[in-house]
């Protein structure tokens, strides 16, 4: 039988996935962006999805990187970053959280965080490695984790524990092969934080168990009962542990893609190399917004972690008073309420909420061990636009009672 162009081409559309590697091929798409493709450009529905500052970037960070085009400062920088900004990364990290890292040879400015976590795992996973992760966690971990040749291994927190690794629970999952361990403090989805009292006996595990240690602060700055304590600080912790964060979150600046991560200068050393061979450096005008930043941000940066402490207690109140239980998040900008006395799964609870109450809401299945009975709710958006929500959601619950 003679095929037609028109049959040829489809045969060869239908055939090419063959050629993929399965560890690819066999990862599932993000739960966020396939949940909130069903919105996209739909104008009734109140989003409460994408970890997205609503604030715009600030006018002077924005300014800072015209000028530098109008200099004409578009070739490329040092791999590791312009030696200036990692200099303030440096110095902000040591004031603010007392972590000292050397700016020369223990750190990269990476394309978002999301590069750093991954030039993280890529340096380190041997095939078969098994990859820790607390969840309901941020999703990317485990399918990097996965492409890299690495095995997850999920650790459940509970809304009983404030969804705070414990002790307990990581040492039951620690195997003669667990080499890596991801933490995610203040943590997406469920606003846990972690504080210098809960993060020693993780430090002695760690230590007993010979780990390496992921630790992702991207929420740092957004802490609203007491102050960040990162992982690297716990003593004896530092050259075991890789600082991944960035500009994204505390700075408004999640489409600038501007990240960093601090490490050993031999595990800097490795991730370099792939950083060289991959990206080459982070843009040049994106470096020069986030020096700016560093250098004259931190009034907005204030002003913006109070506008989301607001809306934080708002949406907990709100939440709880239409009668949907909810953990008090300490951190990020992410409420994740129960749903379990709907008796509604958090598919089922999602999809309904968007279609009969318009309000965008991601399952918490989408995060992991741990996230069924949830939904996670983003509070950066504005006061309005979360009371509209509120007053959806509260008729929506009533009805399903």
């Amino acid at each position: 039988m003679i095929l037609n162009e028109q049959q040829l081409a489809e045969n060869n559309r239908k055939s090419m996935s063959s050629y993929l590697a399965p560890r690819v091929r066999d990862i599932q798409p993000s739960g966020i962006r396939k949940f909130f493709d069903l919105v996209s450009g739909n104008k009734d529905i109140i989003t409460l999805g994408v970890g997205e500052p609503d604030f715009v970037t600030p006018w002077h960070v924005r300014e800072a990187c015209v000028y530098s085009l109008e200099r004409g400062f578009t070739g490329y920088t040092s791999n590791a970053g312009m030696p200036e900004l990692r200099e303030a990364i440096a110095e902000y990290l040591s004031a603010s959280f007392q972590v000292n890292y050397d700016p020369a040879s223990e750190m990269i400015v990476t394309v978002g965080g999301s590069e750093a976590i991954d030039l993280a795992l890529r340096a380190l996973i041997v095939p078969g490695d098994e990859i820790l992760i607390p969840e309901p966690c941020y999703i990317s971990y485990s399918p990097i984790a996965s492409i890299g040749g690495g095995v997850p291994v999920g650790i459940e927190t509970t809304a009983e524990h404030q969804f705070k690794l414990t002790a307990e629970a990581l040492e039951a999952q620690i195997t003669p092969k667990s080499k890596i361990l991801i933490l995610c403090y203040p943590s997406n989805p469920t606003g846990a934080i972690m504080t210098y009292e809960d993060w020693l006996p993780i430090a002695e595990l760690v230590e007993k168990h010979d780990l390496i240690v992921i630790s992702d602060e991207i929420y740092a700055e957004l802490t609203y009962e007491g102050k960040h304590v990162s992982f690297a600080s716990i003593p004896g912790m530092m050259d075991r542990t890789i600082l991944v964060s960035g500009f994204s979150k505390a700075f408004a600046m999640t489409g600038w893609r501007m990240g960093y991560v601090c490490a050993h200068r031999d595990l800097i050393g490795a991730m370099l190399k792939i950083h060289q061979y991959t990206v080459m450096c982070a843009p040049a005008m994106g470096q020069v917004a986030a020096l700016e930043a560093l250098r004259h941000g931190m009034g907005e940066k204030d002003r913006m972690v109070e506008s989301y402490n607001q809306r934080r207690r708002l949406v907990v109140s709100g939440l709880r008073e239409i009668g949907l239980d909810c953990h008090e998040p300490q951190g990020a900008f992410y409420a994740f309420p129960s749903i379990k006395n709907t008796g509604l799964p958090s598919e089922e609870f999602a999809q309904r909420l968007l279609t009969e109450a318009k309000v965008a809401a991601v399952p918490g299945t989408a995060f992991g061990m741990g996230g069924e009975g949830f939904i996670r709710c983003s509070y950066a958006t504005s006061i309005a636009q979360l009371n509209e929500a509120l007053e959806r959601m509260g008729n929506f619950v009533a009805k399903l009672k």
